[in-house]
């Protein structure tokens, strides 16, 4: 059926429904080219206004999750689990939970991202390890899950092609947070990947993209009713992402942490986080042995080594797992002292991730460089006390000018008080 693309706008802008074949169309034509990108942004601002409702979501997801290729791992017997957040400040989960749940006898097929905006990235967080590839093809991606059940890369140009353009036109048209925008671009992606399970973490706080929690509950419920649709089993957890998670920010600071906490010396919020996910992938695995079973595989070093197997399968050098120089770490440290004595009460994480990006640690815009070396230590976090000149954050950075202008930054982002704030949970909800 032929379909005229301004009907279909002016349909959507109106606020009425899209039947199947006509979001099919947009989806098809958009990806060849046949709509041009200033029409297309002008039906993601209508979606963003006038929404969509579960099913539209259902078939624009179908769409473009058929809109490429898809991933068969049926020769694989173990099962097929994989993990995906929504993107928060020191957010490296993936880093640690991926080898260690691999390590019990799951396989991760995880496709990633990379940092935007104030958020940092997975797979520029793994390029700081000298020689890591994360560009692998489908059919090299699916050898090395076959041998050692476990690979991180990067979106293909044959997995949901049409969300990668999709998500580049969101990007400039301040459309990203939409529900259904995010629900279809996420588990467009993720349905790719053959899966037996999806285990979601949703966050919600001033450091994240859904800052409301009812917000992120709702994008959380659509997220699993997609996985429930398409028979996959999945979880969504919600997280708290008013605090940065973990003590880094910054890439090859993250993969350090990544590797303490592999080998059970990280930091409590961003191992509660972990070992909770895991646990639940562990349950849609059926494995038994939950945390008691995760904590043995971090003590016995079997985690460690199998995300050594990672980094040498993937063209990196495992040593930097015991030889942190091997990483590109910069040499200038500049401490940021407490103004006052008293307890943080608040830490405005989305000023500290954009000024992470200033630094070089991010990007604003896709062809941004990153630099790998630089980021932040974090000593002191919500709810602590200080006393005035005690060290609360350290910045890492080869760029003098820079630090200037990002030290003069961190005032405003920590928020010291004479009594201590209320303890908030870091786990807020589960929906299954």
């Amino acid at each position: 059926m032929d379909f005229n693309f301004l009907d279909i706008l002016i349909k959507k802008r109106i606020g009425e429904r899209l039947n199947p074949e006509e979001i099919e169309f947009i989806i098809k034509n958009y990806s060849n080219g046949s709509i041009p990108d200033y029409q297309f942004a002008a039906f993601l601002m209508a979606v963003y206004y006038k929404g969509m409702d579960f099913e539209e979501t259902t078939n624009l997801t179908r769409a473009m999750l058929y809109s490429g290729k898809t991933l068969d791992l049926s020769e694989i017997k173990m099962p097929k689990i994989d993990k995906h957040s929504t993107g928060g400040v020191g957010d490296k989960v993936s880093l640690i939970l991926a080898p260690l749940v691999a390590s019990c006898g799951v396989c991760v097929p995880m496709i990633s991202g990379r940092s935007l905006g104030h958020t940092g990235g997975t797979l520029d967080k793994l390029e700081s390890i000298p020689g890591f590839r994360t560009n692998l093809s489908l059919n090299e991606f699916k050898i090395q899950l076959k041998k050692i059940n476990l690979g991180i890369i990067g979106q293909t140009e044959e997995i949901a092609p049409a969300d990668k353009k999709i998500y580049s036109l969101r990007d400039v048209t301040g459309t990203v947070d939409s529900i259904p925008l995010i629900t279809a671009s996420i588990m467009s992606k993720k349905l790719a990947e053959d899966l037996d399970g999806l285990v979601l973490d949703v966050k919600f706080g001033n450091g994240a993209f859904m800052e409301s929690y009812k917000k992120a509950k709702e994008l959380a419920n659509y997220l699993v009713k997609i996985g429930k649709k398409f028979k996959v089993k999945t979880i969504a957890i919600l997280t708290d992402m008013n605090s940065p998670s973990g003590d880094c920010i910054g890439n090859s600071l993250e993969i350090i942490e990544s590797i303490e906490c592999l080998k059970g010396n990280g930091p409590e919020d961003i191992m509660e986080i972990t070992l909770t996910l895991s646990e639940h992938i562990l349950k849609l695995a059926r494995i038994r042995g939950g945390r008691e079973l995760l904590l043995k595989k971090i003590k016995n070093g079997e985690a460690l080594n199998k995300f050594k197997e990672m980094i040498t399968y993937q063209g990196g050098n495992p040593d930097v797992t015991e030889d942190y120089d091997l990483l590109p770490v910069a040499k200038n440290r500049t401490k940021f002292s407490a103004p006052k004595t008293g307890y943080i009460n608040n830490i405005d994480t989305f000023k500290l991730g954009i000024l992470a990006t200033k630094l070089g640690a991010g990007r604003l815009k896709k062809d941004d460089k990153i630099d790998h070396s630089c980021g932040f230590k974090i000593y002191k976090k919500t709810g602590d006390f200080v006393k005035k000149g005690e060290t609360i954050i350290e910045i890492y950075s080869d760029n003098n000018s820079i630090v200037k202008e990002v030290l003069s930054g961190l005032s405003p982002v920590f928020s010291i008080k004479s009594e201590p704030p209320k303890k908030g949970r870091l786990i807020r909800d589960i929906i299954r």
